[in-house]
């Protein structure tokens, strides 16, 4: 298989209204704010334009300033209901996560959190680096529980205490491939602190982590020749074998569908979903041959 061919496989499609959700939800005002991590590009991106596009005032927050400008600047073009903000700031440092959340509550009434932040490294680990480790930690688990914890109290202050804390979670939260520890221990972690959040929750608070397989994303688009490297392969064995190998839809999600899943997840449609998980993986961990 060519690698223009892999190229092309790895083409997200553009967003536009007709490949996003859209949920009948009295919340999804523009005086409600879902705050985004990530928000420069990939899931993130995607989940910032699909809230806003539900009518939502989505405060999309990321250290790539540059990347919020672009999905500003994609909002604007896109006309949506709802509203795009941005707000730069480093997960891995408290008085950034402080002030995230206070240019967050600004803009209006904030009732959701899409914990979506995520960075990838790939070494055994015998051969993993702390630093990285600790930077993935930081950003990946320690930041949401943060932000959680500051975003908890003004879903209590609202009128009826309705509100939800979504967690990026992957299949790496449920079972772990090779050479990528700093990562499933995160992704396991945030299913952890969604159950938590579940079970202080109720009175209209909720938690659910959402699970999925390869997303065409740059975290996930970034990690090919690496895990080529390390096991030898070629880039197209580590879509075919490595990332698609045991699922039984043999592509990738693209961003929007994920984002989809937090529209919905956020909605009164999801109200019994609370520390549960969207395992939407393509069949990946519960079939075998």
């Amino acid at each position: 298989m060519a690698s223009s061919t892999s190229h092309e496989r790895l083409e997200v499609e553009p967003i536009d209204e007709s490949s996003i959700l859209f949920a009948d939800d009295d919340h999804y005002t523009s005086d409600t704010v879902c705050l985004v991590t990530g928000g420069g590009s990939g899931i993130g991106r995607a989940t910032a334009l699909a809230m806003a596009a539900n009518g939502v005032t989505a405060v999309a927050t990321d250290i790539d300033a540059d990347g919020l400008a672009e999905v500003a600047e994609t909002a604007a073009d896109l006309d949506l209901d709802g509203a795009v903000e941005t707000v730069a700031g480093d997960l891995a440092n408290d008085a950034d996560i402080e002030a995230i959340v206070e240019t967050a509550a600004s803009h209006g009434t904030v009732r959701y959190l899409a914990n979506i932040a995520g960075l990838q490294h790939i070494d055994a680990i015998e051969d993993f680096p702390m630093e990285k480790y600790d930077q993935m930690h930081d950003v990946m688990l320690r930041a949401p529980l943060a932000l959680s914890k500051r975003v908890i109290p003004h879903i209590r202050g609202t009128d009826d205490g309705v509100g939800a804390i979504g967690n990026m979670a992957s299949v790496h939260g449920h079972y772990v491939t090779s050479d990528k520890v700093a990562y499933n221990v995160s992704k396991f972690g945030l299913r952890g602190l969604t159950q938590s959040i579940a079970a202080e929750g109720g009175d209209g608070l909720r938690g659910f982590s959402i699970s999925t397989g390869y997303v065409k994303t740059p975290l996930v688009v970034d990690q090919i020749p690496d895990t080529a490297e390390q096991r030898g392969i070629s880039v197209d064995e580590v879509i075919d074998d490595v990332m698609l190998g045991q699922a039984r839809i043999k592509e990738m999600m693209d961003p929007i569908d994920v984002a989809n899943l937090f529209v919905f997840g956020f909605s009164t449609h999801a109200n019994h979903l609370n520390g549960g998980d969207l395992l939407f993986d393509g069949g990946m961990t519960k079939t075998y041959e």
